[in-house]
C-alpha cells in the first residue's frame, strides 16, 4: 500500500466529535447484490439472517446478533457488559455512533482499588463483583433498534430467547477461554451452575440452555430500556453484586443511559473512513497512524525498514492514548492536536530511520497478554446498510460473577480505568488521570469498529484483543485499502507495539528468524508469541466486481460465522 500524505480529517473537532460529511457518491448506490454477516459464532450469525428474512435492516440484525452473542459467546460478550455500535445508513448517507460502554458506580472513588500503601490490589479490580462498572450493552440494544431499526425490539431479540430457552452448542472456543477463568467461576455459586459441569467445563458440543437470561431478554422486549434498568432485572443485579461486596446500586440503573455520538471521519486516497471517537482511544490512534505513516514513502521500503516505521508509529500513538485520553463527558483531550498532521510530522521526525526508540526516552509517563475476550460482528444489508459493531466484558468471562437469576456474567471493567498513574493494567496499558476512576464515568476503550465507504469498495472490520485491538483493525484496513480480500485481512498474521511494555509481539508466522534478527539489531525488543490472537469479523462490498464477501478470522474457523446470501436466498 502506497501511503503518502492524504490523510485529511473533514472538520474540526468539538468536544465529542466532527461536523458532519456526507459523501455525495454514495447516495446514488442501489445497494448490494447480497447481504454479508460476520460473527463470532456461527449461531449468532443464523440469527442475524434470519431477521433480514423477515423483513429487518442491518440495525435490527445487529440487535439480534448482539443479542445472540450474549447467550452464545458469555465469556466475550453480553448483557452484563457494554459495547460500541458504528452504523452507516445507505438512504440519506447518515453514520452514527451509539455509546453502550459502560460506567463507573455512583459510589466508585479514585483510590478504591489501592492498598493502605497506595498500591493497586489487582485482583480486586478484576474478579468478583466489586470490579464491574455498570452494564451498557443493554441500552445500546434499546437505542439501535428504536432509532434505527425497522422491526419492533421483541422481534428482534426473539432469536436470542429461543437459543436461551431451547439451547445452544458449546463451542471450543468456549471451552478454550473458560479455561482462563474456571476456578474463579467456581468462587461464583450462580456463575458455577450456569457454566461448569461438577466443577469442570461443558464438553464441546454439549447443548447448553439459560432460562434466566431468557427472562431478562423477554423483560426487555417487552419494556425496552426499563425491562433492564429496572424492576425485576435491576433488581437482581444490584441485590447480587451488593451481596456479594460490590458498588451497584438502583440509582446507577436509573441514571444509565447510552449515548449517541458522531463517529469520527477521515478521508485517505479519497475513501471515507468513519470510527469510534473517544471514550474509544481506537479511532485517535488510527488516525494517528496514517498520519504519521503517511509521510513515509512505503511503497519503496523493503520489509523491515517498513516494520520498523510502523512499529515506531504504533509507540507512538500508544503513548499519546496513555497521556491524553478518556471519558469526553468528564475531560478535556486535546484531540484537535492529536489529529492534526501537523503533529504527526512531529511525531514522524522523532523516528530514527534505523534505530528503535526506548519508550522510555520518550516525554511522557513511564511504566515498570492479550485475548479473545471481547467480540466484534459486521453486518451489510442488501439496501447498502452497514455496522460494525464491538462488545465485551473485558477479560474472559469479565469479572466471573453472576448475579442469581440473571443469567449472565457482569463486566470487570473497572480494570480499564488508570487505577494509579503509570501502573498498567490487565493489558498491560498503561494511563494517567484523564482517565482515572470516578463516579458515573466511562473508562478508556481500545474498541475500534471501523467502516470503510469507499467509491469502489465498503466494508465494516473490527476485532477484539484488548489492547492489540488498534493495531489488529489498522493492519486489517490497510490490506482493504490496498485492494485485499476480506479473508486476506483477517487471516493475516499480526504485529503489535503499545508503547509500555516495550517489546515487539507478533504472532507465530508473522515474522521471519531473519526479520526478528534484523529489528533485533535495530534495538528491538522481540516477543513472539506462542499463539495467535484476535477474531477479526470483516464483510466487504465490492461494486466493481458486484460481490458481498463476509469472512470471519480462521483462527477460529470451527466457531466464527462469516456468511453472504444473495437476495433471492433472503426473500424466497
Amino acid at each position: 500500500m502506497t501511503l503518502t500524505n492524504h490523510v485529511r480529517v473533514t472538520a474540526r473537532l468539538a468536544l465529542l466529535g466532527i461536523i458532519f460529511f456526507v459523501p455525495t457518491t454514495l447516495l446514488a448506490d442501489s445497494g448490494p447484490p447480497a447481504a454479508g454477516i460476520a460473527s463470532a459464532n456461527k449461531q449468532a450469525t443464523a440469527v442475524g439472517f434470519e431477521i433480514l428474512q423477515q423483513g429487518g435492516n442491518a440495525f435490527d440484525a445487529a440487535v439480534a446478533v448482539s443479542a445472540a452473542l450474549s447467550v452464545v459467546e458469555p465469556e466475550s460478550s453480553g448483557l452484563g457488559g457494554g459495547g460500541f455500535f458504528l452504523l452507516h445508513r445507505a438512504n440519506d448517507g447518515k453514520s452514527t455512533f451509539i455509546d453502550a460502554r459502560e460506567k463507573a458506580p455512583l459510589a466508585a472513588t479514585r483510590e478504591m482499588y489501592l492498598d493502605a500503601s497506595g498500591n493497586p490490589q489487582r485482583g480486586k479490580s478484576v474478579n468478583g463483583a466489586l470490579a464491574a462498572a455498570i452494564p451498557g450493552l443493554p441500552a445500546g440494544l434499546v437505542m439501535v433498534a428504536e432509532r434505527y431499526g425497522k422491526l419492533p425490539l421483541k422481534q428482534s431479540l426473539a432469536p436470542a430467547i429461543r437459543l436461551a430457552r431451547n439451547g445452544y452448542v458449546w463451542s471450543a472456543k468456549n471451552a478454550s477461554m473458560i479455561g482462563f477463568r474456571k476456578d474463579q467461576l467456581a468462587t461464583s455459586p450462580a456463575a458455577a451452575k450456569l457454566f461448569l459441569r461438577d466443577a469442570q467445563a461443558p464438553a464441546v458440543g454439549q447443548r447448553m440452555r439459560n432460562p434466566d437470561i431468557a427472562r431478562v431478554l423477554e423483560r426487555m422486549a417487552k419494556q425496552g430500556h426499563r425491562g433492564y434498568y429496572e424492576g425485576a432485572t435491576a433488581d437482581a443485579l444490584v441485590n447480587g453484586v451488593s451481596a456479594a461486596g460490590g458498588l451497584w446500586t438502583l440509582e446507577d440503573f436509573k441514571q444509565y443511559q447510552a449515548v449517541e455520538r458522531e463517529p469520527l471521519h477521515f478521508r485517505y486516497l479519497d475513501q471515507d473512513i468513519y470510527t469510534a471517537p473517544p471514550p474509544s482511544s481506537g479511532g485517535i490512534a488510527l488516525v494517528g497512524l496514517f498520519n504519521i505513516l503517511g509521510g513515509f514513502p512505503l511503497a519503496s521500503f523493503e520489509r523491515v525498514p517498513r516494520l520498523h516505521v510502523e512499529i515506531e508509529a504504533m509507540r507512538r500513538v500508544y503513548r499519546d492514548r496513555s497521556i491524553y485520553l478518556g471519558d469526553p463527558d468528564f475531560v478535556t483531550m486535546p484531540i484537535d492536536m492529536l489529529l492534526s498532521p501537523y503533529y504527526a510530522a512531529g511525531l514522524r521526525a522523532s523516528i530514527h530511520t534505523k534505530m528503535a526508540t526506548p519508550s522510555d526516552s520518550l516525554p511522557g509517563i513511564s511504566a515498570t497478554p492479550e485475548g479473545n475476550d471481547t467480540s466484534h460482528f459486521s453486518i451489510i444489508d442488501t439496501e447498502g446498510n452497514v455496522a460494525a459493531v464491538t462488545q465485551s466484558v473485558n477479560l474472559p468471562f469479565g469479572a466471573a460473577f453472576v448475579a442469581p437469576g440473571t443469567g449472565f456474567v457482569i463486566n470487570n471493567e473497572m480494570d480499564d480505568f488508570s487505577l494509579k498513574p503509570g501502573v498498567p493494567n490487565a493489558y498491560g496499558l498503561i494511563g494517567e488521570d484523564a482517565n482515572a476512576i470516578a463516579p458515573g464515568k466511562r473508562p478508556l476503550s481500545s474498541m475500534t469498529p471501523t467502516i470503510l465507504l469507499g467509491k469502489d469498495r465498503v466494508a465494516a472490520i473490527g476485532g477484539p484483543g484488548g489492547s492489540r485491538i488498534i493495531t489488529m483493525v489498522f493492519q486489517g484496513l490497510s490490506m482493504l485499502l490496498d485492494g485485499k480480500t476480506a479473508l486476506e485481512a483477517v487471516s493475516a498474521p499480526r504485529i503489535h507495539h503499545q508503547y509500555q511494555p516495550d517489546n515487539v509481539s507478533s504472532e507465530p508466522g508473522a515474522l521471519s528468524e531473519a526479520e526478528i534478527a534484523a529489528l533485533n539489531a535495530r534495538g528491538y525488543t522481540m516477543a513472539p508469541a506462542e499463539r495467535p490472537w484476535g477474531n477479526m469479523q470483516v464483510v466487504l462490498w465490492d461494486k466493481r466486481k458486484g460481490t458481498v464477501e463476509a469472512a470471519s478470522d480462521p483462527r477460529w474457523k470451527a466457531v466464527g460465522g462469516g456468511e453472504s446470501r444473495d437476495k433471492d436466498m433472503i426473500f424466497r
